[in-house]
């Protein structure tokens, strides 16, 4: 027997933490689980999305409100019946909050969005990677939340990778989708193509941080995630 259905913050952090690349809490709104035989074999999550500009970005002002970004998605090793099922069926529950969904590939991991094209997800590009972020050692938070880069006064930055950029209108009704793309303010372009690469479950990815006195880059990681590395499976 197997269901897909809501599950508790709880349960989505304690399976996701041990697993998904990017060893941080995201912040939740609604949390998905697909349980066969009475194990959870894969969860996704929503919520608003850190970049609070986004929120305006994708279609203004008037639908804010209504910008959610699908922020965490995982599977155990092993479990491969196919996600686009699991995003689809998430989506089709939510449909009546008219939400507009935004997620991300990040090309650090080599990941195209395969899953989202398989949805019917629109692809609007690359993110900006002009922008910079301070550098802490110790910090497992987002990298936006350890506050701005300043030129004068810090040596070292994270550099953050491009990320492709997928929305879905999570419409009640299609006047309602025809109302949101109407407002989209990102061009609707061909899907990117490539190969995708697997990563081990429970290998966060680093930080990149770039020394702007040398030039010179290096891949750092917290001691949080590197004392918890020894108690990881594999990773999807």
């Amino acid at each position: 027997m197997e269901t897909i259905g809501d599950i508790t913050y709880e349960e989505a952090m304690d399976f996701l933490l041990p697993r998904h690349y990017s060893g941080r809490k995201p912040c939740v709104s609604r949390a998905f689980g697909w349980v066969v035989d009475g194990l959870l074999q894969a969860v996704i999550t929503y919520g608003k999305p850190v970049n609070r500009c986004l929120c305006t970005g994708i279609c203004g002002e008037e639908w804010s409100s209504h910008v959610y970004e699908l922020n965490r998605m995982c599977r155990r090793d092993g479990f491969d019946r196919p996600l686009s099922h699991f995003v689809a069926t998430t989506l089709n529950i939510l449909k009546p909050l008219d939400w507009i969904v935004v997620s991300y590939s990040d090309t650090a991991m080599n990941h195209h969005g395969y899953v989202y094209q398989a949805c019917n997800f629109l692809y609007t590009g690359l993110s900006c990677t002009t922008f910079k972020d301070k550098y802490n050692a110790d910090a497992d938070t987002h990298n936006r939340h350890n506050g701005s880069f300043s030129v004068k006064t810090d040596e070292i930055y994270v550099e953050r990778s491009p990320k492709h950029r997928y929305v879905y209108f999570c419409a009640s009704s299609k006047s309602v989708r025809k109302r949101m793309l109407n407002a989209l303010r990102y061009d609707v372009l061909p899907y990117p193509k490539g190969d995708n690469s697997n990563y081990e479950l429970g290998k966060f990815i680093g930080k990149t941080v770039v020394d702007m006195r040398t030039g010179n880059k290096t891949v750092m990681e917290s001691n949080r995630r590197i004392a918890e590395r020894e108690q990881q499976d594999f990773l999807f």
